[in-house]
């Protein structure tokens, strides 16, 4: 009877140990966890000095920024947005696998979708907010299985200071044969 019982006993014990390291195999398994992406708005007045338009960028809240992640054959895969908040914070969280299949953090990007601020509702390009930037780079901070990217700043500018476009996109052609 005492032989069945350490019999039983060690088999308890060999079934625990083995589910304990499958737990911890996949804790620190890379494919598992999430892609933590955040960063800030500002607002920038281009009639200030450059020293108050590089140091005097107001934070923008209720902006809308989002994330696109493709996959290999260049389709969407992922789609998220945030607003941000009173200090022109957003902050997402994307799965690193999406219907069994890996994310890649460097397919994709993060971009100023919209502004709810009348007065400052222009995207700029800088830091590459208006057209996207990718999160090609080296990830901000990595833990376990947390991976973070902090992007930005981005910027909004004030409608006074868009460019406006002075390229002749159509030609003669397109115009008809009255021009």
């Amino acid at each position: 009877m005492a032989t069945m019982l350490s019999i039983a006993l060690m088999l308890s014990a060999a079934f625990f140990m083995g589910c304990t390291n499958l737990a911890v195999a996949n804790y620190g398994d890379a494919s598992a966890g999430v892609i933590h992406v955040g960063g800030q708005v500002l607002c920038q007045n281009c009639f200030k000095s450059y020293k108050e338009w590089v140091n005097g960028s107001n934070p923008l809240k209720g902006i809308t920024v989002s994330l696109t992640c493709m996959d290999d054959r260049s389709r969407v895969m992922c789609y998220k947005s945030d607003e941000t908040d009173e200090q022109g914070q957003f902050y997402m969280t994307v799965d690193r696998i999406i219907n069994g299949k890996e994310l890649k953090a460097k397919l994709c990007s993060v971009r100023l979708v919209s502004s709810t601020h009348a007065d400052c509702s222009i995207a700029t390009n800088f830091a590459g907010g208006k057209i996207g930037v990718k999160l090609m780079r080296s990830p901000t901070s990595m833990f376990r299985d947390i991976i973070k990217y902090r992007v930005g700043p981005f910027y909004y500018t004030t409608p006074m200071c868009e460019k406006p476009d002075t390229n002749d996109s159509q030609s003669d052609e397109d115009q008809g044969s009255y021009y």
